[in-house]
């Protein structure tokens, strides 16, 4: 299972705090996460195994829309930021659209990520 994980800025510590709580569920050789560079870089300080993309603003979150829709991703953790500007808005949006069009599990907050790292 291909697991996208990305977080805003104000959200890196508590992505990697995330991971580091469900790591006996995300080091499974079965799970393989993907992500933009920079969570990327913060997962991979914490020891965990990434497939690193773009950062976010430079394409990261296109990239991995583009898994979404050839259906190699199935299941994103994207923990935002809703209460700061983001310049890439549009490519955010397009991976929240792409995930409902292809029928991707999409988690926008740690509670809706627990959930979805139970269900697995």
């Amino acid at each position: 299972m291909e697991i996208a994980i990305i977080a805003h800025d104000g959200m890196k510590a508590e992505m990697v705090q995330f991971l580091n709580e469900h790591k006996d569920v995300l080091h499974q050789k079965s799970v393989q996460l993907i992500s933009t560079g920079t969570t990327g870089e913060k997962a991979e300080k914490a020891g965990f195994e990434v497939t690193k993309f773009l950062s976010g603003p430079i394409g990261g979150d296109a990239q991995i829309a583009g898994r979404v829709a050839e259906g190699k991703c199935q299941m994103v953790l994207f923990f935002r930021d809703p209460l700061a500007k983001h310049p890439h808005e549009p490519d955010i949006s397009m991976l929240m659209r792409l995930c409902d069009v292809h029928d991707v599990p999409l988690a926008t907050n740690p509670s809706t990520a627990e959930l979805l790292i139970k269900a697995i």
